[in-house]
């Protein structure tokens, strides 16, 4: 009997992990989704904001060339009425004054309007209309049978004044521009070609190829200008965003501001709420515990009391730590310095911690070098410092570990000291969390003897105030190292000894020869009985 078919065995991989878009990636997809979205909605291919501000700049240009065009419109009509009759001329030039006086109107009106992309659609239609009409007039004109007599060279110059004229005011709106001077430049070169001769056919070439250049001219005038109107809304949007993140960063201080007074007031209220009830349970306790009113009746009671005790000792250390860690990190922490031994204090961390490194064990080792001049420095922050380190090698040392305390002179002249274990180590990617606040390792946390944290913050903080250095170096499965160093200008160098030959601390007086003579008055009252 055959055996049915095993099922394949399915292994799912693990899903890899999709790294988060940086800021300036979310920043360039948003501004190519609103570019696109622009261009949708706009007539020109640009974003509608643009196309209005094109508009806005063509209608200045216009009226600030208002005075040009009118005496440029005057004077041919002035020119034009010496080769034909006086009537014609003043009407081309009565219709091209209204024509231009209209486009003038036209463009104030368009400048005192709210802009919108509706109207911003009627105005652009409105003005491409009146330049086609604007350059048909000058086609009409220009073209005109009355005018044969005029020499080709005269016609193509004024031909040439007009496209460039035109292309220049036009050129913010690129079909305007092709608007008002295409109809000139392709009648004056039907006009040519229609002469028959070789020079006509290279002057209608010529018109032709400035009709083209001023149209590419245009184009590259309203290419400047749109990359100029694009860096401006870039800046504008960049400088829109710091305001933004300014607004959310001072936001976000006072935030943190309102929360670190409301920290400190909370820690000074709470510590005062703690400190009172924990003085009577340690007070009571160590009463029950060293039966000073006499035996328990159930002796049990006794390891009670002395567990009490010893818990209201912890939660007191706990308060002091968080109290003094708040002070420090709102810069009210202050010191009381004075000259202390360095040494000396370690000596004395070494002597109060020996005994709870016996019971685990545990055997630590001095390398002191031997006299050492004094440290100016706050006593009770050095030997805080000294503690935490100790007590943090003493419970992450396994038992028959060894611990080395040194003390020595560092090469710039300064002081430091070592505390070296041969614990379990710290992981090198948790030593900036357990210098955190509150952080605690990964072998703190499968650790017995779990504490709050706070014991490396504190000690670190501590050395900061004093302008010293905290440096920790652990490798996994073979210990820990945390070298302080003190600067050398907190280090107190002896004294040297007098001389014999010093001078005195006072100056003799000078006494003269007749005060030395003088007899000197007796006491008004004599100390004793004699006279």
């Amino acid at each position: 009997m055959s055996n049915p078919a095993e099922k394949p065995e399915v292994v799912q991989l693990p899903a890899e992990p999709v790294s988060a878009p940086s800021a300036s990636s979310r920043r360039a997809a948003a501004q190519r989704v609103r570019e696109a979205r622009d261009k949708l909605t706009s007539t020109s291919g640009t974003r509608p904001a643009f196309d209005a501000e094109m508009l806005r700049q063509y209608a200045q240009t216009r009226l600030s060339a208002s005075y040009v065009v009118m005496l440029l419109v005057v004077a041919t009509g002035m020119l034009f009425g010496l080769w034909m009759q006086p009537i014609p001329a003043a009407a081309w030039t009565a219709g091209m004054l209204c024509i231009h006086s209209a486009m003038i109107r036209s463009c104030r009106r368009f400048l005192t309007e709210p802009a919108s992309p509706s109207a911003t659609r009627a105005w652009r239609t409105r003005f491409v209309m009146l330049d086609l009409l604007y350059g048909l007039c000058w086609m009409a004109i220009l073209i005109h049978p009355v005018l044969d007599m005029v020499t080709e060279t005269l016609m193509m110059f004024l031909m040439l004044l007009v496209i460039a004229v035109s292309s220049m005011l036009a050129a913010n709106l690129p079909i305007a521009a092709v608007a008002a001077t295409a109809p000139v430049a392709v009648a004056m070169a039907l006009s040519f070609v229609m002469t028959g001769s070789l020079d006509n056919y290279i002057l209608a070439a010529l018109a032709l190829a400035a009709e083209g250049y001023f149209v590419l001219l245009a184009h590259r005038l309203h290419s400047s200008t749109f990359a100029t109107l694009e860096a401006r809304a870039e800046k504008d949007a960049l400088i829109g965003e710091l305001e933004q993140a300014k607004a959310i960063s001072d936001e976000a201080r006072h935030r943190a501001e309102a929360a670190n007074v409301a920290k400190s007031r909370f820690l000074a209220q709470m510590s005062h709420e703690l400190r009172t009830p924990l003085n009577a349970i340690l007070g009571f306790s160590e009463v029950m515990k060293s039966e000073i009113f006499g035996a328990h009746a159930v002796p049990v009671y006794k390891e009670y009391s002395a567990d009490i005790h010893n818990s209201g000792v912890h939660l007191l250390n706990l308060i002091n730590e968080i109290l003094d860690l708040s002070r420090i990190e709102a810069g009210r922490y202050e010191l009381n310095e004075e000259a202390v031994s360095l040494v000396g204090i370690v000596a004395d961390c070494h002597h109060l911690m020996k005994l709870r490194a016996s019971s685990r064990g545990i055997t630590i080792h001095e390398v002191f070098e031997q006299a050492m001049p004094r440290l100016w420095a706050d006593e009770r922050a050095i030997r805080q410092v000294v503690l935490n380190l100790l007590s943090n090698a003493i419970k992450f040392t396994p038992q028959g570990g060894e611990i080395w305390l040194k003390a020595g002179w560092t090469a710039s002249g300064g002081q430091y000291l070592s505390v070296k274990d041969t614990g379990s180590g710290i992981p090198e990617d948790e030593i900036p969390v357990v210098l955190a606040s509150f952080g605690q390792g990964s072998n703190s946390i499968k650790s017995a003897e779990q504490g709050a944290g706070l014991g490396l913050p504190i000690a670190k903080n501590l050395i900061d105030l004093h302008g010293g250095t905290f440096t920790l170096k652990s490798k996994l499965r073979i210990g820990t190292e945390v070298i302080v160093t003190f600067p050398p200008e907190r280090v107190m160098s002896a004294l040297a000894p007098l001389s014999d030959d010093s001078p005195p601390l006072q100056p003799e007086s000078s006494v003269l020869p007749d005060e030395k003579r003088r007899p000197r008055h007796k006491p008004i009252m004599s100390a004793g009985t004699g006279s």
